[in-house]
């Protein structure tokens, strides 16, 4: 079981790294043969329905820090961390991760095995992109640790889009960039989707907008005739105002109420999370009243990912609008990417068919064209734009309860594109390895879970919804 060498003066936590990884593969190889193999995790960031299932491989001590360079500008980090600990232990150090996920909770191996994107993707591509290195328990029950070159290449390049099918990531090495300690913001407007197509081939072209630089790209959909376009900076000198979101502001709000705005580092990598974008709404701790009472730390991703979950099991939701009479809905969970050339159609057949708004947009591009990611192949040449799709709709009567979902794969597919796996998904199994690497991904099993020990990645995201 080799073990990759720490960094010169690494101390206890690498000590303490090697020996829970020595408990885990003893834990993993006691599990007999036939009985399913899966994680047990406090967290999870999906926002559709789970399957509820036993418990399982105990990873809860495979969290935290385990090294910062800050000369390299790189850092060891068990994968179980959350974004939110990992920016805590960089930010110190005048660094950040090349693209931290909007939500805190989210963690680092999660991003890996499952994509990740945010408003630096338009440089940097995605978290994946910035890996070094990563040691992965996989299917067979061996630790490799997978490099763009060298004996598991073919691992390292196959693990993106995975979903914990291939192994499960242990430990990574990746790269950080330096930050300085605001974000200016620049909420521009557009009355139509095509405008702000435009002004986004531009800004990811140049790097630049009217002349300033951009470092950070993304905006919001709202509807016919508006949308918004946020371009964040690097700020060093101490802004005139700065404004904090959170516990008292709803962030999605200033996008269009202001046109120029500053936050600190922090407050703008987490500026989604208070809020989980907007779906707070539907807890009603937007309004000013009922946010008032709410305690800060209640106003977190993964609390509302708990209601979520209590009522995905009770129906009480349901159960209140049947009683009042209410159309059943349908969840509406879907993040995808079309190339920038097909935004404004895509846009416009949603709003026609779903009727959904708000979407984010965030565009993206392979941060180096010379690299093919096995399993979520884009092309390098096109800038990508993704939609997070995030609400719930009435349902037609006498429809499929997720014609909206359907509608929207079909679409993103008939228009070229592609999208994440947490999304509900209902491939048949011909067009899914046509989309997600299907021959790599079947000689990659062989190799690393030649006895089928784990789900493969169709089971896992599309059958179990």
């Amino acid at each position: 079981m080799p073990l990759a060498s720490p960094p010169p003066k690494a101390g206890d936590a690498w000590t303490g790294y090697r020996r829970r990884v020595e408990t885990l593969v003893a834990q993993y190889r006691a599990i007999p043969p036939g009985e399913p193999v899966r994680l047990a995790k406090r967290t999870s960031n999906l926002f559709r329905p789970r399957s509820r299932a036993a418990a399982g491989l105990d990873v809860s001590g495979f969290d935290g820090v385990l090294a910062v360079d800050p000369g390299a500008r790189t850092a060891d980090v068990a994968a179980m961390t959350t974004y939110e600990q990992l920016v805590d232990a960089t930010l110190p150090h005048g660094l950040m991760p090349l693209v931290v996920p909007e939500l805190k909770t989210i963690t680092l191996g999660g991003a890996i095995t499952g994509l990740g994107i945010e408003s630096s993707s338009w440089r940097n591509g995605m978290p994946h992109e910035s890996v070094l290195e990563i040691e992965v328990l996989t299917g067979d029950g061996r630790v490799v640790t997978a490099r763009p070159e060298g004996e598991h290449r073919d691992l390292y390049f196959g693990f993106p889009n995975s979903y914990g099918t291939l192994g499960y990531a242990l430990r990574a090495r990746i790269e950080l960039e330096s930050v300085a300690p605001w974000v200016r913001l620049r909420h521009v407007a557009f009355g139509r989707v095509s405008a702000l197509a435009e002004a986004l081939v531009a800004v990811c072209a140049d790097g630049a907008y009217e002349g300033e630089g951009v470092d950070f790209v993304d905006g919001v959909w709202w509807g016919p005739e508006e949308c918004t376009l946020t371009l964040g900076s690097w700020q060093a000198d101490p802004p005139p105002v700065v404004h904090s979101y959170g516990a008292k502001a709803v962030y999605y709000h200033s996008v269009r109420a202001r046109s120029e705005d500053a936050v600190t580092v922090r407050d703008y990598l987490w500026r989604w999370d208070a809020d989980w974008f907007w779906c707070s709404r539907a807890f009603g701790v937007q309004r000013p009243g009922v946010r008032r009472l709410v305690p800060a730390r209640w106003l977190r991703s993964e609390v509302y990912g708990r209601v979520l979950g209590w009522e995905q099991r009770f129906g009480g939701k349901a159960a209140l609008d049947r009683l009042l009479g209410q159309p059943e809905r349908e969840a509406v969970v879907q993040d995808v990417e079309v190339p920038v050339a097909h935004l404004e159609v895509f846009l416009e057949r949603l709003r026609g068919e779903v009727g959904i708004a708000p979407v984010w947009i965030c565009p993206l591009r392979v941060r180096d064209a010379g690299r093919r990611w096995s399993l979520y192949d884009l092309d390098p040449s096109t800038l990508w734009v993704n939609l997070g799709i995030w609400s719930s709709c009435p349902r037609r009567p006498g429809t499929d309860p997720y014609h909206h979902n359907r509608w929207i794969e079909a679409e993103v597919d008939r228009l070229g594109g592609r999208k994440s796996l947490y999304s509900t998904a209902f491939y048949d199994e011909e067009r899914f390895w046509a989309l997600y690497g299907g021959p790599e991904y079947r000689r990659l099993r062989s190799a690393y879970d030649p006895d089928g020990r784990l789900l493969d990645l169709y089971q896992k995201c599309v059958l179990r919804r």
